[in-house]
């Protein structure tokens, strides 16, 4: 039996929720004191551990741009020997100096300080009451704050960006003429972060423009020069193959490693993952590596994981700032999981006794629908995409011929795959009239009706005082909510042909419709090919054929699915013959073209993905999309930005007042490359346009504590108050 020693410092290690991080000194472990979480000097290595309440560990080794090798290298030993002590559990991640993960700056939501120098040139991190401060911080960012230290002179400011002269009791933020509001109140967090945690309170804060420097700025800077204009973000990568990836296998990681080719390009199968082998998943377009560790993979390979991935990034001639994510099965990060195209989690136990439950990893809990409850429960509504049950007006249009004509009410909830058409709800919330058009685009329809669809859309919102949520739905990607809106019956969907008068083609004499129920209970009817192998255990279908006409219930279908089956019978016509799974008569069979294989296994109940926030901005010149870090709140949305939040079923396009004519005209497309370069490969999900002010709760849900008066009042105004 093999005895592992572990360090004195990993006795409390992963004890409670948290973070906990240790600086490399004299080739040692040192805590580093709470208060001063979040600054780390750039001459040296950390090991930094992130706990939840779970229990799920997340293990990083920061390296800054000026640590040796030797730091370095007993960072990465006692990474792995903290991960070792927490029973492989935990996801690795190898982190360098201004490329850290979203992961890792999402502890740091109010920045992430490099200060100069390190353990070799005497530098301590200790928290004192000495006031003989004399520092000066450059603040970059939008999403991730980094605060550098910079030299103490004119010759390190730029009119674009923020800066924090810290001269001990009094700290200054001097912001640039032409300096972003947005990145005047992220600056701002930052100063009042170094005066409550490093100063502990004792320090005032002082707001200064560019022009206006009072005297202890001069004295400790000297005369002002000419101060030049900020350049714009090194952000000239284009982003479009960033979510290409390769999987390798990796052989005797231990011994000469070997990588062999798997998958050139995702998306991939998850069965490719065998549990005996590791695996490098190679995003190395987009400077990440990923290395899977097989549960069943021997203990030298998976120890050596790390060094696998380092010796890989060498090989290939990548950056030596290439992140790196070691993940255990079972403790797969969001970014992993997105490369596969059927990604499924479940619980699993790793080794005798130690078993733990993945979902747990995810901080998102599954709410149960109750449509009793859908206006004091936010987080239902947002989970499951509805604003309220469906009970309010609804109007429709069909586009035709460039223009919208209402569609007869009798035939409400049927939709043609040939066809555009405009769906208006009308609701109210507390004492407001609220509204939600629906775009309803069939897969058969014209381009022509496609762009006129999309320009009759703007043109109602217009109508309305440009007020409304928009959402844009592709034929058979229809969301919970616009299913409930036909008065209990299901929404019925035809493969192709048109609802206009005399317009109907030729429906085939063989026609087969899929019943499914929603999370929310809602059902809808699609029409699809008429073979064996649509046919779906969870589900209840249709057939009408010369031969009659069937209802089959799969073995696992619900009664509501069974009511609106009988439904779709009365509108096709005839009496119809019920079937039960495994007890169909021949002639069903011929029908479909013979007996074929289909999905036979009890469906997953679909997993909560936690939800992800985006800002797209052009402020640097281009229009780029970059995440927040970090559990977000209200205060991430930029109000002078368009913001994009995936839910995974649905994506929100978020429009702040003061974002400019280019971010909110490229948003839409912004969200249509999201979807569609996703390396899981999903398309077609829907897109939700929402206004600042006018948020629906299915948006508002997934935050916590949403405030609606929040923008009532300036932020920035907000924020110096607490100066």
């Amino acid at each position: 039996m093999r005895i592992m020693v572990f360090h004195k410092e990993f006795q409390n290690a992963g004890k409670e929720p948290g973070l906990q991080i240790w600086r490399i000194e004299k080739m040692d472990l040192k805590p580093v004191p709470k208060q001063l979480l979040g600054n780390f000097f750039t001459g040296d290595a950390y090991v930094v551990l992130h706990t939840t309440s779970a229990p799920s560990y997340n293990v990083h080794m920061w390296l800054g741009n000026e640590c040796s090798q030797d730091e370095g290298g007993a960072a990465a030993i006692f990474a792995m020997q903290l991960d070792d002590h927490l029973g492989g559990a935990p996801v690795q991640y190898r982190e360098v100096q201004n490329n850290e993960s979203v992961t890792f700056l999402g502890y740091f939501k109010t920045g992430i300080k490099y200060k100069q120098g390190g353990v070799a040139s005497g530098f301590q991190h200790v928290v004192t009451n000495d006031m003989n401060v004399k520092r000066l911080l450059h603040i970059k960012g939008r999403r991730a704050i980094r605060a550098t230290e910079v030299n103490m002179s004119w010759a390190s400011f730029n009119r674009g960006d923020c800066f924090i002269i810290d001269l001990g009791k009094d700290i200054y933020q001097w912001c640039g003429s032409d300096c972003n509001r947005f990145e005047q109140l992220k600056a701002s967090e930052v100063a009042i972060g170094i005066r409550d945690n490093e100063r502990n309170g004792r320090a005032s804060l002082h707001m200064v423009e560019d022009g206006a420097e009072p005297e202890a700025v001069i004295a400790a800077l000297g005369c002002k020069p000419n101060i030049p204009a900020g350049s714009p973000d090194d952000e000239t990568t284009d982003r479009s193959n960033q979510k290409k990836g390769t999987l390798y296998m990796v052989s005797d990681a231990a011994g000469s490693m070997k990588t062999s080719l798997v998958a050139q390009s995702s998306p991939f199968k998850q069965e490719m993952l065998t549990p005996t082998e590791c695996y490098i998943l190679d995003n190395g377009v987009d400077s990440k590596i990923f290395l899977w560790k097989g549960p069943n993979a021997n203990t030298e390979e998976r120890k050596a994981a790390m060094k696998v991935a380092e010796q890989y990034i060498k090989d290939k001639n990548y950056p030596k700032n290439t992140q790196i994510q070691v993940m255990p099965a079972g403790g797969e990060t969001t970014l992993f999981k997105q490369f596969f195209s059927n990604w499924k989690d479940k619980d699993q136990t790793t080794g005798p006794g130690q078993a733990y439950s993945i979902g747990r990893i995810a901080k998102v809990s599954q709410v149960p629908f109750d449509a009793s409850s859908l206006h004091s429960n936010k987080t239902m509504a947002a989970q499951h995409g509805m604003v309220d049950d469906g009970s309010g007006k609804v109007q429709i249009w069909r586009v035709e011929g460039g223009d919208k004509v209402p569609v007869d009410p009798s035939s409400n909830g049927q939709f043609y795959g040939g066809d555009c058409y405009l769906i208006l709800y009308t609701y109210r919330q507390g004492s407001r009239e609220q509204h939600i058009i629906y775009t309803w685009q069939g897969l058969k329809c014209t381009q022509d009706e496609l762009a006129a669809s999309a320009f009759l859309t703007v043109k109602l919102d217009d109508s309305m005082g440009g007020t409304p949520v928009q959402v844009r739905v592709t034929q058979g990607q229809e969301p919970a909510h616009l299913m409930s809106l036909f008065k209990g019956k299901p929404m019925i969907i035809h493969i192709g042909g048109t609802s206009r008068k005399g317009g109907q083609s030729q429906t085939g004499n063989t026609r087969l419709f899929h019943i499914r129920q929603s999370s929310t209970r809602a059902t809808r009817a699609v029409e699809v090919e008429p073979t064996a192998s649509k046919l779906n255990t969870n589900d209840v279908f249709v057939l009408k054929c010369p031969g009659g006409l069937f209802l089959w219930k799969g073995v696992a279908a619900s009664e509501e699915e069974m009511a609106a089956a009988k439904h779709v019978c009365s509108f096709l016509g005839g009496s119809a013959t019920d079937i039960s799974e495994g007890k169909e008569p021949a002639g069903f069979w011929s029908a479909l073209g013979g007996k074929k294989d289909y999905q036979t296994s009890k469906s997953l109940q679909k997993t909560v993905k936690p939800p992800r926030l985006f800002g797209c901005s052009n402020k640097t010149g281009r229009l780029i999309a970059d995440e927040v870090p970090g559990d977000f709140t209200q205060s991430d949305l930029a109000t002078d930005d368009v913001m994009l939040l995936d839910t995974w079923d649905q994506i929100f396009v978020w429009i702040g007042n003061d974002a400019n004519e280019v971010e909110r005209n490229g948003a839409d497309k912004i969200a249509k490359d999201y979807v569609d370069s996703d390396p899981s490969g999903r398309r077609g999900t829907p897109v939700i346009t929402v206004k600042q002010g006018f948020e629906p709760p299915t948006f508002t849900g997934w935050f916590q504590a949403w405030d609606a008066k929040m923008w009532d009042t300036d932020p920035l105004d907000r924020i110096r108050g607490r100066f």
